[in-house]
């Protein structure tokens, strides 16, 4: 019997949250090991409905992560808006500054909320500007370069963004 849509969707969120996946013939490849074969058109249709979206992970590569929605505006939307709506990112300390179109920090934030990055301990949005608190110096400098990454599509920007 062939798993139902529902099925395989819950299955490539498992995998998704469990596995390290690159491209999208990597998460073929995780399904037809747990017995469902699939096409690749199919899986990148279900990553789409799903929310599922590419990041960087700050080691040159990026892996795909499962992003949850807020409310009625899916997760894809979300990071467009992210991606649209940051104009530049600094560190201060342990926090990470991103500044934004007037009116679309709390957008902004909503979708780094709901990205579930480790690094980063909470957010602050006021209108134009996102305070992003980490741990450390360190990680706060690693992150500006995930979130440079996010922004621009680029997982491994080699020129300053600020």
């Amino acid at each position: 019997m062939k798993p139902s849509k529902t099925q395989r969707q819950s299955r490539i969120l498992k995998i998704v949250r469990e596995q390290s996946i690159e491209t999208q013939s990597g998460l073929v490849e995780a399904l037809s090991a747990t017995g469902m074969t699939f096409t690749q058109a199919t899986v990148s249709r279900d990553i789409k409905e799903l929310g599922i979206v590419k990041v960087a992970t700050g080691d040159g590569k990026s892996k795909y992560v499962a992003m949850k929605h807020s409310g009625e505006v899916a997760a894809g939307r979300l990071m467009n808006v992210f991606s649209e709506a940051v104009i530049s990112i600094n560190t201060a300390g342990a926090f990470v500054i991103l500044k934004t179109l007037p009116g679309t920090a709390q957008a902004a934030a909503s979708a780094l909320d709901s990205m579930h990055i480790d690094d980063i301990l909470g957010t602050l949005a006021g209108d134009d500007t996102i305070f992003i608190a980490t741990d450390s110096v360190d990680i706060a400098d690693l992150l500006r370069l995930k979130l440079i990454g996010l922004s621009t599509g680029d997982p491994q920007p080699d020129r300053e963004y600020s």
